[in-house]
């Protein structure tokens, strides 16, 4: 059976001293539900993050990763640096990796598998942009990113990833999917993973919605049968919203 998960991207926001205010906060607001947590946070936290969560259940995870082990990519992070933290997850191929800074399908296909290869937990983002949609492409779309994705990637390994389906028109703008179009493309996403791999495989891979993700609309969304989870942007940053949307799972 899937697990139900709820993971915060805080993308670039705060300082280390401030990471560290959140995750006292945050750990007496906590209650522990059915649902799997997880902060995502920036490079320079991860470490005080892990110690602050020790013992609490509460995993941390890296925004992205380089696909080499080593090598001279200024400004990179490998597999092993992450390891030796003790980081959980990593998100691979989030729309604004590729829409600023050159991620694409086969970059995310060898992320993925450094991942695999090194117990890493990968989230990997897929979704349209607002022209896409309207074009009526979504779902080709979303079918060309996970095909290419999964590539090469074995069934004993599939069952380790998350997709996260963020539609790109509705990430940091305020808008949302409806619950009807949110639950209709990961409902897409199984199918399309089921026609990869196979029912039982597709069945057991968790499948989130981000996008715009607050209290208000949390509990509606992680209602819908083809749902198991969030990734949380802004509203994961105060540890009192964060702690009300997971709660939604208790």
């Amino acid at each position: 059976m899937r697990k139900h998960f709820i993971a915060g991207n805080w993308k670039m926001y705060k300082t280390t001293s401030e990471a560290k205010a959140f995750a006292k906060e945050f750990k007496n607001l906590y209650k522990k539900s059915d649902a799997e947590v997880a902060v995502i946070a920036p490079f320079t936290q991860l470490a005080e993050l892990k110690k602050e969560f020790s013992g609490t259940g509460i995993k941390i995870g890296a925004q992205n990763m380089h696909y080499d082990s080593e090598g001279a990519f200024t400004g990179e992070i490998s597999a092993d640096m992450l390891k030796e933290i003790g980081v959980d997850f990593v998100i691979v191929g989030h729309s604004e990796r590729r829409q600023y800074f050159g991620e694409t399908d086969d970059t995310v296909n060898l992320k993925l598998k450094k991942c695999i290869e090194k117990d890493l937990l990968p989230i990997l983002c897929v979704g349209e942009s607002l022209k896409e949609r309207e074009a009526g492409k979504e779902f080709d779309l979303v079918d060309m990113q996970l095909t290419k994705a999964f590539k090469d990637i074995a069934k004993e390994d599939a069952v380790k990833i998350t997709v996260a389906y963020e539609p790109i028109w509705a990430i940091g703008t305020g808008k949302v999917a409806s619950r009807e179009q949110a639950n209709q493309m990961c409902g897409h996403i199984r199918s399309v993973l089921s026609g990869i791999y196979d029912d039982k495989i597709s069945s057991e891979i968790t499948i989130q919605y981000g996008g715009s993700v607050k209290l208000e609309n949390a509990r509606e969304i992680l209602g819908m049968e083809q749902i198991d989870g969030a990734l949380v942007g802004g509203a994961s940053l105060k540890p009192d919203s964060f702690a009300a949307i997971i709660e939604c799972y208790a």
